[in-house]
């Protein structure tokens, strides 16, 4: 008789069969082991030209379906994750490294699904500019065509959803490139909501660098979804100009949390926590640099530690475990090489700060660093992973200035007792989304998008889908 977990192994051996290629390919690794996941296809500028060329050809009848077809294929989409959900889990587990358990892997295939509905469901009429006795002017959105999505390897299927699920609700086609480090997951999870949608209307294309610079600079792509570092963004900038292509970058960030001197250590600490180790740090959106008055420094510094001390690391697949390792060597080396400077230069390391050598994997433990200089690497620097630096700040307008003296401003938090104190010291702050008592809460009905060096556009809600949409006034 088949047992469960019988089940669960042949659905995940299933799922990888499907996605690999029949000969060659890239070995992808396990970053908490070692050991081979699977292979992933390594695509040539040729099958771009022929993903893009199906997804030209595809558009047109996509394109003149209603909203509500649309909208009932994005559900049947949903329905289809939900369905493999496990074996999806257990794939970006191993590929990515992120435990299935805590805000990792189940929680970003849910994700997946739960952002699929939310897009679908929202309403975007034509809105009446004017209606009066000299005439009549309807705005309306139409589908840019076909939209090229270049992804990043932290949350590989979440945002892969962000992209194409607006962009798709709008009557575009879509050819996404996934990074080369996360391929399976973004080509499984394609594999999974291509059952259920029209022939070529969503493609995905494995493969390095020069994939996503052609993906960037096509003549066929009218516009470009890129989530990543601001150097790549700025590249992306440049290969697109010559077509003049819409674009919505979401770049880098190194997200400043203040913590005024009314909050409650305690009752702040965890929301602290996962604010900056969600993923194990590896998030656009994460605090990465902590501010803290003078007067509860040391309580929140405290506080901290408790909670970080009953985190358990480990490999993904383990259940008990809520944080995993670093993705890749090179990420690896940039975290473990801005806590040595810290180190270096005379900071604290509270806790952590100090890898198991000789272990598998890229693993770094759970790194809060206290008594550090605001201008250190570490702070100024976005570290990518769970090295948390906590800052010590007098007055008000010091910790504003400290906050604001980055070129990067995707997002902030402020924590304190006092509501209104606290959106009153949000509104000082530059950056595209200010948190209050949370930290990189992000929901599907509410915009979101960058200031300064994290780029520009907005995503989510119904304005998110106006920006997958060529504006049309028509007046009459």
């Amino acid at each position: 008789m088949q047992t469960e977990q019988d089940t669960r192994l042949a659905a995940y051996a299933e799922l990888l069969a499907a996605i690999e290629p029949a000969g060659g390919g890239r070995d992808i690794k396990d970053p908490a082991t070692g050991e081979v996941v699977g292979r992933a296809p390594e695509h040539s500028a040729q099958d771009l030209e022929a993903a893009v060329a199906a997804a030209r050809a595809a558009q047109p009848a996509w394109g003149r379906l209603s909203h509500a077809e649309r909208t009932e294929y994005l559900n049947r989409a949903a329905d289809a994750i939900e369905h493999s959900a496990e074996a999806l889990a257990e794939l970006l587990s191993r590929e990515q490294g992120k435990p299935l358990n805590g805000p990792n892997a189940r929680f970003e295939v849910g994700a997946c699904a739960a952002w699929l509905r939310a897009t679908a469901s929202f309403e975007l009429e034509p809105e009446v500019l004017v209606d009066d006795e000299g005439g009549r002017a309807e705005l309306h959105y139409r589908p840019l065509g076909v939209v090229g999505a270049i992804g990043p390897w932290n949350w590989p299927m979440m945002i892969s959803v962000w992209q194409l699920a607006p962009s798709l609700r709008m009557g575009n086609t879509v050819v996404m490139k996934p990074s080369e480090y996360t391929p399976l997951s973004v080509l499984a999870l394609a594999k999974v909501i291509n059952q259920v949608l029209p022939a070529d209307v969503l493609h995905v294309v494995s493969g390095g660098r020069d994939v996503g610079e052609g993906l960037a600079s096509h003549p066929d792509i009218d516009k470009v979804m890129f989530t990543g570092s601001t150097a790549t963004g700025k590249a992306i900038i440049r290969s697109s100009a010559d077509t003049v292509k819409r674009l919505t970058l979401e770049l880098g960030g190194n997200d400043a949390g203040i913590v005024l001197p009314d909050a409650d250590p305690k009752a702040i600490a965890e929301g602290l926590f996962w604010g900056a180790f969600i993923n194990t740090g590896q998030t656009c959106a994460a605090l990465k640099r902590l501010y803290v008055h003078e007067d509860l420094y040391d309580q929140v510094c405290e506080a901290l530690v408790d909670v970080a001390k009953q985190m358990p690391m480990g490999v993904g697949l383990d259940e008990q475990n809520v944080l995993g390792p670093l993705q890749n060597k090179a990420q690896y080396d940039i975290v473990a090489d801005l806590v040595q400077a810290a180190k270096d230069s005379g900071a604290r390391v509270l806790t952590g700060g100090d890898p198991e050598a000789g272990q598998p994997g890229y693993f770094y433990p759970t790194t809060l660093v206290a008594d550090i200089d605001n201008d250190n690497p570490l702070v100024a620097r976005e570290q990518f992973g769970p090295a948390l630096p906590i800052v010590k700040y007098s007055s008000l307008d010091e910790v504003v200035e400290m906050a604001n003296g980055l070129e990067v401003g995707l997002g902030a938090s402020v924590w304190s007792s006092d509501p209104a104190k606290a959106r009153e010291v949000a509104a000082r702050i530059e950056a595209g989304t200010v948190w209050i008592n949370k930290h990189g809460a992000i929901d599907p009905r509410v915009p979101f998008g960058g200031a300064k060096g994290s780029g520009y556009g907005l995503e989510f809600g119904a304005e998110g889908l106006k920006h997958l949409g060529q504006p049309q006034v028509i007046s009459y």
